[in-house]
């Protein structure tokens, strides 16, 4: 086992990240060695990791970043690192090495105020690891400010500090940022891939992984979500059964206020386990008392991360409710394949009666205006739309088509 094994799918990328990780040991080595530096190197210091949702651009770079913390005895014997095992591996992995740092948008946008210490942390040395490394989940949401604090990191960084940006696409960077980071585009696994990775690593039946990664269309993490957790696939049943609901306009009000209902109790949920653990540990760190009082001058920490959580929380239902969306989209997609009776695998083949049914009761071109309809939901949300304004307009348009 090694770093490489969860990419699944991606196995030009995989090499090409190896062979990186390889030659910046060999830069690690020589100069700990005080030795000439290797003349050529496939090793830069800012990567751009771009592909469709599911593709595992996030693993992609957290699994080069342990790569470049690998402190495997095994590389001094010519060993590849990445070895999964050891301290530096395991902890870039988990996300809790101190030279490795995660940036994630908790809200619509990475705000500059989030990434100030980020990027000052960027010019320092690495404390106890090999490489400081700057992991950017989400590089699309760097608003015109954040992305400009980085884009001058980037442009002249220190020695030993690597950058790794994560994006649906290339056009979604400042062509600025993106011009000065090696390009690795990732693509959709194979659904066949997906089914054998839940069924090998976390141990799920054979048919139930075929079933999620073919509802999932190859999106890893939303497979196994659906493979591991009843609730998701209760949530999403209900959703396949949303396209037979809409008859008349009570119907197309209340399957809208029912979508956004259930995005809000998932965020709910997610909060509940993560904001209290969060609360506790910084008034820990804060130096509460017993009775939980805290100390003069620290409420406007408190309030900084109130307000970073609500900003999640409001993140979390928009990013739920998105999942519920492609779900609709697979499902007129599979409307569409049988009425135009193309040969493609269905990936709602448990809900084949349901596609059936409105593949004879509408035709193509309605089906087509749905999908669109569904899009135009998701861009009404991107924009901040209120989102139960946006589902109305959107099921009164599955209904309309």
């Amino acid at each position: 086992m090694t770093v490489w094994d969860d990419l699944v799918g991606q196995e030009k990328v995989s090499a090409v990240l190896d062979a990186a990780a390889r030659d910046a040991d060999a830069l690690v080595t020589a100069a700990a060695a005080d030795e000439p530096l290797p003349e050529a190197s496939k090793m830069t210091h800012a990567w751009l990791f771009t592909g469709p949702p599911g593709a595992g651009r996030n693993q992609a770079a957290r699994a080069f970043a342990a790569a470049l913390q690998c402190v495997s005895p095994d590389r001094a014997l010519g060993g590849t690192p990445g070895c999964g095992f050891c301290d530096g591996c395991h902890t870039a992995l988990l996300g809790t090495h101190a030279d490795v740092t995660t940036v994630a948008a908790v809200g619509a946008e990475i705000l500059v105020k989030d990434m100030r210490d980020t990027v000052r942390k960027s010019f320092t040395s690495p404390a106890t690891g090999r490489w400081q490394i700057i992991l950017v989940e989400d590089a699309e949401r760097l608003n015109e400010k954040s992305a400009n604090a980085v884009l001058k990191a980037v442009e002249e960084p220190a020695p030993r500090t690597v950058w790794l940006l994560c994006a649906p696409s290339i056009e979604d960077v400042l062509p600025t940022i993106r011009s000065r980071c090696r390009h690795l585009n990732l693509r959709t696994p194979p659904v066949e891939a997906v089914a054998d990775m839940l069924v090998r690593r976390d141990g799920i039946e054979p048919a139930v992984a075929a079933s999620a990664a073919r509802a999932t269309q190859g999106h890893v993490e939303r497979a196994r979500r659906l493979a591991t957790d009843p609730a998701a696939r209760e949530r999403r049943a209900a959703v396949l059964k949303l396209p037979l609901r809409l008859d008349e306009v009570g119907a197309c009000l209340k399957a809208a206020q029912e979508l956004v209902d259930a995005a809000a109790e998932d965020a709910k949920q997610l909060a509940e386990e993560m904001d209290g653990k969060e609360t506790e540990e910084l008034k820990a760190a804060l130096g509460a008392t017993q009775g939980g009082r805290l100390p003069r001058g620290t409420a406007g920490v408190m309030k900084d991360l109130e307000d970073m959580q609500k900003r999640r929380r409001t993140r979390t239902q928009r990013d739920s409710l998105d999942v519920a969306l492609g779900d609709l989209t697979a499902f007129y997609r599979d409307v569409l394949a049988l009425q135009l009776g193309t040969r493609v695998a269905l990936a709602n083949a448990d809900a084949e009666d349901a596609l059936e049914r409105l593949a004879r009761g509408s035709t193509p071109e309605s089906t087509l205006r749905r999908i669109e309809a569904i899009a135009a939901c998701r861009e009404a949300l991107d924009r901040n739309v209120a989102p139960l304004l946006a589902v109305e307009a959107m099921t009164m348009a599955l209904r309309a088509g």
